[in-house]
């Protein structure tokens, strides 16, 4: 008897869903997802890790909604098999989908952010490795295409892309623009500038290379102090809210003995 009204209402609530994505449920679905408001900003997202095709953004939203989906069913189940009413049923079901479609969203979000520090703190090396090869008397198309087969990390695979893209017809200074849109980077964004520029106007390139090569090692320098101010702003919470009370405690405790033994006697 305790399932007699749970069921009704999930067997309800998969009827309204049917007629809300009407006969043909692919097609809504579909429909629905290339109608999303905020595509745009996902796409640019899912660029910068790399899936950059068309396809990309469906893919994830539709693993985004199809776990959003199979959580909140089960959430849904699991209510309805202990018994509870309607409208916790409803309620937490509904709040399990969204928070899971969510926690999704921020799932990328941090992708995203991992592999911009990881640019960011192969980028300092990997520009002196391209004004050594470009010292060495390659042009600046081969450096990138041989940094891009020896080196490994996150900005070897954008010399790669940069190579692929004007392998494939288009100029070295507009791919090296996709480049710097693609990553969302102050510093990679100012060494593409510059190095668009001198690659137009003929300046020396060897120049550019090394100081963009010790701002980037200056960059990095300062967001490692920064990281280490702030881990040892973390470590005074344990020294001040436990070890510091425990030793007053210790050292306090004889008085406080004592002073008891006084007060009996």
């Amino acid at each position: 008897m305790k399932y007699s009204v749970g069921i009704p209402v999930l067997f309800a609530a998969l009827g309204s869903l049917t007629l809300i994505l009407s006969s043909s449920p692919r097609s809504a679905l579909n429909s629905h997802i290339a109608n999303s408001k905020d595509r745009g900003s996902i796409q640019n997202r899912l660029r910068e890790i790399g899936k950059d095709s068309p396809e990309s953004f469906f893919e994830f939203r539709s693993k985004q909604l199809a776990n959003s989906s199979l959580v909140g069913a089960a959430i849904t189940l699991i209510l309805i098999f202990l018994g509870k009413s309607p409208i916790s049923i409803l309620l937490l079901g509904f709040l399990a989908a969204i928070s899971t479609y969510v926690f999704v969203d921020r799932s990328l979000s941090k992708k995203v952010n991992l592999h911009k520090l990881r640019v960011e703190s192969e980028f300092p090396a990997v520009i002196e490795m391209y004004s050594l090869a470009m010292s060495a008397g390659e042009t600046p198309l081969a450096a990138m295409e041989r940094i891009g087969k020896t080196a490994t990390g996150s900005m070897a695979i954008e010399f790669n892309k940069v190579v692929a893209l004007v392998k494939s017809g288009k100029p070295f200074h507009v791919a090296l623009d996709a480049m710097g849109r693609d990553l969302d980077s102050i510093a990679i964004r100012r060494f593409v500038d510059s190095l668009i520029i001198a690659t137009l106007r003929g300046a020396p390139l060897i120049d550019v290379l090394q100081r963009h090569a010790q701002e980037a090692r200056e960059l990095q320098r300062n967001r490692v102090l920064g990281a280490a101010a702030k881990a040892e702003i973390s470590m005074m919470v344990p020294v001040v809210f436990l070890i510091l009370p425990i030793s007053i405690l210790f050292a306090l405790w004889p008085s406080l003995a004592n002073l008891n033994l006084f007060s009996s006697a």
